[in-house]
């Protein structure tokens, strides 16, 4: 697991190519501390960097790799899964390799099968791969968007970096907020391949970027190779019982898992209260020797503290567990802005910083991999919001259910479920309703649009961000599919990838050069999961059914039978401590002086905002509002980083 960043310029390099890209390549170093790599082509324009993390081949893996006639070029960010059963097909058929190394694979696929190489790769990765002979660089990203990949196309430069800092240290790229990007961060829901800057792109998830050198300039296509395409109502094998279902999902995860534990380093896991962790240490645990190391978070706030549960868990496979226990000193202060940092985008909620913290002492106790629980809500349907579609359009009477499903979750409303339905055009003429999901953050956006600078709000005057996020999206892949399955669908191009895997994955695991390794988002299983029925996702208002009965007999009962529990951090309002340890940071952030300074926000709005907020007492409410709070942080933080380019205090090493 490593950083990758490079330009390539339509002219020859300059002089201080190397300087430049060494800054780019530095500036990313968390992702990799272990040695820096470097590929200068100064004629073809070509510069390439690489920071790596060791984990695989720590002799022989050192980047950029080239193939056998030097011809082409490549860094990788991630890991391939079953690289060795491929390497060794690969000699088979006269191909050589140099190194140990998992990511060598790609360049003897490539040369073999063209861009249609990417089919072959299992797991999760971003990487650059640059063909001499047709003057083509290859942007790639993993299926689901676990490693991050950023872009930059200039006037006779493309620029590329795992994350935005990278291109940012080049000074080229202009550093300047997009006013609609900034919205989106405000409103917490991204339009997918946007960020809060101008310029800058996210690589889709499943997409390669093909750039080509020609006469008149780069021409540059993005092609996708991969989507969830759930089977339509109509095509669904409805002969399939549960039981092969729950055994489809036994056998891919099974392999998902076993893939993940391949490391030169030892291996760790996280584990919460929830299924998906719990079944990931279930399943490390039979099949590791030795106990396996396992990191708890634990709150201290009884209503958001799961660690209770997780420790019956590591309890019951003796594995050797950590907890980390965090309270508002951890969740604030100089914590809060280092995650904004490493995060490139604002958070609704700490549980980025929780993660971050956690990474740190992942880091500390001298691990650098663990597999984690990440998608298996996404796949399986287990979200709240996804239990409430199901209920409110599948068949027969379910008052009951989503009454009960309203009370369980009051402490989320505001944040992880509507307190009232509201809808939208633009997503009702693409999914046929509105999903549950997005609703919340369409209340969102109404509280929060004003407070935005009167400028930025004439600039957008025209400008619907529900209605760019409902253009986004692939309608072929919406029409004929159940309610559940666009749910699912939706959620999984937006806020998977924008937040999930974000703040609450690799770039708060990677801060810390810890490489998280989420074995539900492994092709294979996601093939398995499209092809389980609704009724058998959620069956009876038990959410991930069939995941619950394929892990029955590794979980504990009281887990089995538990409902999902949103995982989040305890919100600023639930205590005087969080609340003190935030109004430092409005102090210091939200002043009327430093509104003004960015000029993205209103002082005026933003201070009524605040007072209205410190006078609230309806518990739906505040969870909005803090929510917005710390969006309003994060636009002040993220322009005092990126934009006047002032780094934290401390970003680890």
């Amino acid at each position: 697991m490593c950083g990758i960043t490079g330009f390539w310029s339509l002219g020859p390099l300059e002089k201080n190519a190397r300087e430049v890209l060494a800054k780019m390549t530095a500036s990313i170093r968390h992702r990799g501390p272990d040695g820096f790599g470097y590929h200068l082509d100064a004629k073809r324009g070509m510069a390439m960097g690489h920071a790596r993390l060791s984990i695989i081949d720590m002799h022989t893996g050192d980047q950029p790799l080239y193939s056998r006639d030097k011809s082409r070029v490549l860094t990788v960010n991630g890991e391939f899964y079953d690289y060795k059963r491929i390497r060794t097909r690969l000699r088979l058929q006269g191909f050589s390799f140099t190194t140990k190394s998992d990511s060598e694979i790609a360049l003897p696929l490539y040369e073999r099968e063209g861009l249609d190489f990417v089919r072959h790769l299992r797991g999760e990765f971003a990487f650059a791969l640059f063909d001499k002979r047709n003057q083509r660089l290859v942007l790639v990203r993993d299926r689901f968007g676990i490693k991050p990949l950023y872009y930059y196309i200039g006037k006779d430069t493309v620029y590329y970096g795992s994350e935005i800092k990278a291109i940012f240290a080049n000074p080229y790229p202009e550093r300047k907020f997009s006013p609609a990007g900034v919205m989106h961060q405000l409103m917490h829901t991204m339009v997918p391949g946007t960020t809060a800057f101008e310029g800058v792109q996210a690589l889709l998830p499943g997409h390669m970027l093909v750039i080509e050198k020609g006469e008149n300039g780069f021409s540059v296509r993005d092609q996708q190779y991969w989507d969830m395409d759930f089977p339509k109502v109509d095509e669904r094998d409805r002969k399939l019982t549960a039981a092969h279902h729950i055994q489809a999902v036994q056998e891919t995860l099974q392999g998902a898992v076993a893939h993940r534990l391949e490391a030169d380093v030892p291996v760790g896991c996280y584990l919460s209260g929830g299924i998906d962790s719990c079944s990931m240490l279930g399943l490390a645990s039979s099949m590791q020797q030795q106990p396996v190391k396992a990191f708890t978070i634990s709150f201290d706030h009884q209503a958001y503290d799961e660690s209770v549960i997780a420790r019956e868990m590591a309890n019951a496979v003796k594995a050797d567990q950590e907890e980390i226990n965090l309270s508002s000193k951890e969740l604030y202060g100089q914590n809060y802005i280092t995650t904004m940092w490493h995060a490139e985008r604002t958070f609704y909620n700490t549980l980025g910083v929780a993660k971050w913290c956690m990474s740190k002492r992942v880091n500390e106790c001298g691990y650098r991999v663990v597999v984690t629980g990440e998608g298996s809500d996404e796949l399986f349907g287990g979200y709240p919001a996804f239990k409430r579609d199901m209920l409110k359009y599948a068949q027969g009477d379910n008052a009951g259910l989503l009454t009960k499903l309203e009370d369980s979750n009051k402490i989320f409303k505001g944040a992880i479920l509507a307190e009232n339905a509201v809808s939208h055009p633009a997503l009702e003429a693409v999914c046929g309703f509105t999903p549950s999901w997005i609703q919340p953050w369409i209340q969102t956006l109404a509280l929060a649009k004003p407070l935005m600078n009167e400028d930025l709000l004439a600039d957008l005057r025209d400008y619907d961000p529900i209605e760019a996020i409902a253009d986004s999206f692939d309608k072929s892949q919406l029409d004929g599919r159940h309610f559940l399955d666009k749910a699912q669908y939706t959620w999984i191009k937006t806020m998977l990838e924008c937040q999930i895997l974000n703040w609450g994955g690799d770039r708060v695991d990677m801060a810390n050069s810890m490489e998280s390794r989420p074995a539900f988002l492994d092709h294979y299983v996601a093939e398995a999961a499209k092809m389980i029925p609704p009724k058998f996702r959620i069956r009876a208002g038990t959410e991930k059914w069939v995941l619950r009965k394929a892990m029955q007999q590794i979980l504990p009962k009281v887990l089995y039978q538990r409902e999902k529990f949103a995982f989040m951090a305890p919100p600023g309002h639930t205590s005087p401590d969080k609340q003190t340890a935030l109004d430092n940071l409005i102090e210091r952030f939200l002043n009327p002086e430093a509104l003004r300074s960015a000029g993205m926000l209103n002082p005026g709005t933003v201070g009524e905002f605040l007072q209205r907020y410190r006078q609230d007492k309806n518990p739906v409410s505040l969870v909005r509002k803090d929510a917005i709070l710390n969006h309003l942080l994060g636009i002040q933080i993220l322009h005092e980083q990126f934009i006047l380019n002032r780094q934290p205090e401390v970003i680890p090493a």
